[in-house]
């Protein structure tokens, strides 16, 4: 009977031997991804670029507001104006109003395409970049350290991330 318990007690700490190596054997990294959005070039290039291009637009719908403030202010003040005046006013007012919706549609379609786009792409890099790393590192595999619960910081391989995604072009 001590047999039978002395093999069974042999296997299960062999079993554990082997399953602990194997554990340890899984390689691993994290990556922290709001430091890569933060630090990614590409991403500044491209909201610098999207800032210039929007630029007409967005002066144009300033002027548009202010213009719509001052109809709005004269219609309100206008006790003295006649009636053809007012109506003269209501018709330029809604007219600018008109304008001012259209333009700020225009400018919110392209935001969100413009949005869609690039984040289309910084994604690609960076599943291109992780892959890349668990490669080059023999990892398993690579995850975001906001996943983590808890992980040794010679796992985090954010700077050689940012580095790598910064240097695609």
């Amino acid at each position: 009977m001590k047999d039978i318990n002395m093999k069974k007690l042999l296997t299960a700490l062999t079993l554990t031997a082997v399953t602990s190596t194997v554990v340890n054997a899984a390689g691993y990294g994290v990556v922290d991804l709001e430091r890569v959005v933060e630090n990614s070039t590409y991403l500044k290039q491209q909201n610098s670029s999207f800032q210039q291009k929007i630029q007409p637009q967005s002066t144009k719908l300033d002027q548009l507001g202010k213009e719509l403030q001052d109809l709005q202010q004269r219609l309100q003040t206008g006790d003295k104006l006649s009636d053809a005046e007012k109506q003269k006013l209501v018709a330029q007012y809604q007219t600018k109003l008109k304008e001012f919706n259209a333009l700020q549609q225009t400018m919110q379609s392209s935001v969100q395409s413009s949005i869609q786009q690039v984040r289309s792409v910084f994604d690609t890099r960076v599943k291109q970049v992780a892959e890349q790393l668990r490669k080059e590192n023999q990892l398993d595999v690579v995850l975001n350290k906001n996943s983590a619960l808890a992980y040794d910081a010679k796992y985090d391989l954010t700077d050689k991330m940012i580095q790598k995604v910064n240097a695609i072009k």
